[in-house]
């Protein structure tokens, strides 16, 4: 038997919806054939897909990143402005292929306008400048009478566009970027670049690499660098991390929440103990804009296009999801990489669009969790894989929306055979039938396709639950969301 015990005076933190964000990148498919796809019977007069939009809607993503990703390292912003005839193909050395510019900065505000969504640029800290990068600034939020904002003007777009949340660069750890730098050499171009930017807009945000190359001495180095150097102008460090289960193990895959935990507590402690020691008094929070489940061994000849998510990846989307939750004092952002097409929740082709397994699991989390993240125990069955020993075969969240009185219990259930559980609260009482939402399919290697769009989706029941106790039987392989009414 599985117990989960719910306390609703004891609160983690207040969780920030941009945990909830998106990626989109100039990388295969995501942006032409994906967001942007004239051709499309679902392009409306601007090129830009509907039915896209439409399934992006029930994501309720609050910011999205773009350009980059590696192609941002490349990206020269002024590119993909102005007339579509006057802009210049560029060889992109970072996906080795032609970037048409057809799609740019003001097409991809106009995408997010549509979504309701706040954009997320990323200037080129590769290969580029820190003249670009204040400039592309000003180009975007600029309102004095200067020729960079009557370009923009002149562009159509006489309102400046606001754009709240800027990043420096992408992966500049990594020797695979264009324009890799030491930590020492990242720590003074986030210092001299987040300046004039923000003397051009002070109020922007501004988002710092902090990790991506994992297996690299340097890590720890780099963010201490950046906070000894530049804490006075960032406002988030960010972190990326794929995972995948090319071995073909279920039980180590799920075991994959340890090293969620792990690299959350180990950079949280990291800020928190530099912030101590140099009495940086303002707040520095985690933003975990890549990240997701990336099956290299499926690229073949249709690349990242080519990677399809089962059952299982839905489950460890989950779980990424609620390391993001129980980490809410600190982890301010997260951006699911990427949205369409390239290791993403959405697949088009020119007449249509089906909805992978992940979405089903991040569509769960958007739309139903509350402000409040809670502090849960559990116990019960336990598993085993490699060195890990004695982990629990559920793995649970919780939030709360007090003015709603509404607690959303997250539940996956790691195991292949059902879990008898039992949730309790510690005060208070369920105040009517709890709704259930279920991720499953009837194997872990359950994907969906044109072909066969259902094989792992949502359903939603309802259960009758009155005092204090719900006795409940979760699904093998699942996820469950329990919507419930307390008082």
């Amino acid at each position: 038997m599985n117990r989960i015990s719910i306390d609703l005076q004891r609160t983690l933190g207040t969780l920030d919806r941009n945990v909830f964000g998106g990626f989109a990148e100039h990388l295969e498919r995501c942006i032409y054939g994906g967001i942007y796809d004239p051709e499309s019977p679902h392009a409306d007069e601007r090129g830009l897909r509907t039915d896209v939009i439409a399934a992006l809607r029930r994501l309720h993503m609050p910011v999205i990143r773009y350009p980059g990703g590696n192609f941002v390292s490349g990206y020269r912003w002024e590119d993909g402005v102005g007339p579509r005839e006057k802009r210049p193909a560029r060889l992109d050395l970072a996906w080795h292929t032609v970037e048409s510019n057809q799609f740019g900065t003001n097409e991809f505000i106009e995408f997010c306008r549509l979504l309701g969504t706040e954009p997320y640029l990323v200037v080129n800290c590769g290969d580029g400048s820190m003249r670009e990068a204040r400039d592309w600034v000003e180009y975007c939020n600029g309102t004095q009478d200067t020729a960079l904002v009557r370009l923009r003007r002149q562009h159509g777009y006489e309102a400046p566009h606001k754009v709240r949340y800027w990043g420096i660069g992408n992966e500049v750890d990594g020797p695979w970027q264009i324009g890799f730098k030491t930590p020492q050499e990242y720590a003074r171009a986030v210092t001299e670049f987040g300046k004039v930017m923000k003397w051009v807009d002070p109020d922007i945000k501004l988002i710092a690499n902090g990790v991506s190359h994992w297996d690299a001495a340097d890590f720890v180095e780099r963010g201490q660098l950046l906070l000894e150097q530049a804490a006075h102008l960032i406002d988030y460090l960010a972190i990326h991390w794929y995972v995948d289960n090319d071995v073909n193990d279920f039980s180590a895959y799920m075991a994959l929440s340890e090293l969620f935990e792990e690299r959350l507590s180990a950079y949280e402690g990291l800020i928190r103990a530099l912030r101590l020691e140099r009495k940086i008094e303002r707040p520095i929070y985690i933003a975990v804009d890549e990240w997701n489940v990336w099956h290299r061994a499926q690229m073949g000849v249709g690349g990242h296009d080519a990677v399809v998510y089962t059952l299982e990846d839905a489950l460890v989307v989950a779980m990424q999801l609620n390391a993001f939750l129980r980490h809410a004092r600190i982890v301010k952002m997260a951006n699911i990489a990427q949205i369409v097409n390239v290791l993403a929740p959405i697949v088009t082709r020119r007449e249509g669009l089906f909805l992978q397994t992940i979405f089903y699991a991040f569509e769960a989390y958007s739309a139903l969790a509350g402000p409040a993240v809670l502090d849960v125990h559990w116990d019960g069955e336990t598993f085993s894989a490699g060195d890990r020993q004695g982990l629990r075969i559920l793995d649970v969240t919780a939030t709360l929306d007090a003015n709603k009185r509404e607690l959303v219990v997250f539940v996956v259930n790691r195991s292949e055979r059902e879990a008898d559980t039992v949730l309790k609260l510690a005060e208070g009482q369920f105040a009517g039938p709890v709704r259930i939402h279920t991720v499953n399919g009837a194997h872990v290697k359950a994907y969906n396709s044109f072909d066969d769009p259902g094989q792992a989706t949502t359903k939603i029941t309802t259960a009758e639950a009155t005092g204090s106790s719900l006795p409940i039987t979760l699904q093998p392989h699942s996820l469950t969301a329990l919507v419930c009414p307390v008082r």
